[in-house]
This record gives structure tokens, sequence and C-alpha cells, in this order.
């Protein structure tokens, strides 16, 4: 399989990694010698452009800021049947991503992740440490998916997810927006432990914990009522139901009593909260509607698009270092 015919990408968003760049594509070169490596530069300030190229990959930029928008652009500009995304810092094991892309082939998944071992990484902070645990369990829970690190930055994916992947996120998010999309439209994914190294001497995250992480709770929320409208407007309807009886109960005591309604602007209120909580349920249930339409409209792009050939039985017995070259020839 020449270079021209791979049908393997590897997809590396960059903004000022010069110090690891040239490490992490001569490594991805090295295991995995039929893909294409991408370097996809994000107005980086040093010599990230002229390093990656160098060492071979294929340059392009993207003007627009955030890692959302880089990666919406290399999934728009990169064909490929299988996608490997990982960030440009140098602290994942590129040794490992003949294992990721096997266990993609092999059991038809749409999302392989590789999941940092957190707890043994000493050099990871440890407010991202708790906040990578509370935001996979909050997004678990509501999307009723199962992941355990959220924000990993090295993934496996089909053709057919990467071209029915509807993005909006612009910055850090889009892990978060990875992990529903998948929730949402029940693909096959599946997580592996992967080693987790520290930053080469000199450089720095691009995360900013504080703000970063209230866009990660917006993009939660907001998909939320794009995903779950019905369950959001009945928490609506509940704490508008509940104010207005808790207004109108005094008023009704009283009239029952008197026969009199000394309070008319708190009566007038409580009727007013109590429409607003039977508009808000009429909405829920509207958007409801509008949402199934749209997801069974996604499933079907995404059905549209081939899957990756399953593994033939004669895959099984090649020697592990030709596995994957292997599998992906027999895909031409």
């Amino acid at each position: 399989m020449n270079k021209q015919s791979s049908k393997i990408a590897v997809l590396i968003p960059c903004y000022n990694e010069a110090r690891s760049i040239g490490r992490v594509v001569s490594t991805f070169q090295k295991f995995l010698p039929a893909a294409d490596i991408y370097v996809y530069d994000n107005n980086s300030k040093d010599r990230t452009i002229e390093i990656a190229r160098l060492a071979g990959a294929i340059v392009r930029s993207e003007t627009r800021q955030g890692k959302g928008n880089v990666v919406r652009r290399m999934f728009a500009d990169v064909e490929a049947d299988v996608y490997v995304l990982i960030d440009g810092d140098g602290t994942y094991d590129a040794a490992q991503a003949p294992e990721l892309i096997e266990k993609l082939v092999t059991g038809q998944y749409d999302m392989v992740t590789a999941a940092r071992d957190l707890e043994n990484c000493k050099n990871y902070r440890r407010s991202h440490f708790l906040g990578t645990i509370a935001f996979s369990n909050i997004v678990n829970n509501i999307f009723h998916g199962h992941c355990e690190d959220m924000f990993s930055g090295y993934r496996v994916f089909s053709r057919r997810f990467v071209k029915s992947f509807p993005q909006i996120s612009q910055g850090f998010e889009i892990e978060t927006e990875l992990n529903i999309h998948a929730f949402e439209l029940q693909v096959k994914t599946i997580e592996i432990k992967s080693r987790y190294s520290e930053r080469v001497p000199g450089s720095e995250s691009k995360l900013r914990s504080i703000q970063d992480g209230f866009k990660i709770l917006w993009t939660i929320l907001l998909f939320v009522k794009e995903e779950r409208p019905l369950s959001l407007f009945s928490i609506i309807f509940a704490i508008l139901a509940a104010s207005s009886i808790g207004l109108a109960s005094p008023i009704l005591f009283t009239y029952f009593e008197t026969g009199l309604v000394p309070r008319f602007p708190t009566a007038i209120l409580a009727s007013a909260l109590m429409v607003l909580g039977f508009l808000s349920l009429t909405v829920g249930f509207v958007l409801s509607s509008v949402t199934t339409a749209r997801r069974e409209i996604k499933r079907l792009f995404y059905l549209s698009i081939p899957a990756v050939n399953p593994v033939t039985a004669n895959f099984l017995n090649i020697d592990k270092t030709n596995k994957v070259k292997q599998v992906m020839s027999s895909q031409k």
C-alpha cells in the first residue's frame, strides 16, 4: 500500500508545539508507516510548522482559533477509512496506535478511546483529574453512556463516525461533544487504558482550568437542551409549578376561610407561573419530537456511509507488527 492510497490518517492539531511535534510525527511514522500524517497548525507563533514539515508531515493551517475549529477542518478535509486523532504535545503513546486501530477494525467499533491512566500519572494536576472524573460522570448519567476519560485527546475513529459528526464546538469542548455524539447515535465505542507521559521540558498546557471548565459545562447544558429537551423543560415546569403552588397556597387557605382574596398581585403572579410552567412542558414535548426526528436523520446518514470491512480469519494469524498494514491493505 503506497502513501497516495493510504487509508489511515493521523490527525494532529497543533498550537505552539515546536518542542514536541517532531518527535510525535517521527514516532507515528515508525509505528504506522502506511499512514498519512497531517499536522494542522492553529496560528502557532513558534517553529511548529517548519519542524512538522521537516519531520515529513503534511502540514495545513486553520486560522480560526480553538481545537474544535481545527478538528472540524481536519474531519472535513481529510479522506480516509480510519482516523487517528492525537494531540501534538507528546504525552500520548504512539506505540499503541496499531493496537487501537486493530481493536477498531476487528471489533467493528466507531470510536476507540485511549483512556489515560491518570491515577498513576504524577505530572497530571489534581484539579484536572477530579474535573475529568466529575464531568465524565455527569455526561454518563445524563446521556446514558460509559466513559472514564472524557477528555482524552487520543482516539481512533471510523470514517462513518467522522463524516456523520455534526460538530459545533470551537475549543476544548470538542472531546465532550465527541462522546455525546457517540452516546446519542448509540454507536459502538470502547476505551483502552493507555500510558500518559509528562510534557517535554518547556512545553505548557493550553488548557485553562476555570475558563475551559465553564465552557465544557455550558456545552453539556447546550446538549441537554438539544438532546434531552423533555427532561430539561420538565424540570423547568416542576420549578415553576412548585413556585406557583407555594405562592397560591396561603391565598387559597384565606379564600376558603373568609371568601376573600386579599393579595391580588400574588394571585396573578402564581397564575402566571403556572401558565409558564405548562407552556414549558408543551415546548419540551414539541422539541422532543423534533429531536427524535433529527436523531433518526443523523442515524440514517451514518448508516449510508460504508463501514470498514470485518477482519478475516487469515488476518488473525498474521504477525502483530504487520497486522494493521495488512488489514488496511485489504480495504483497497
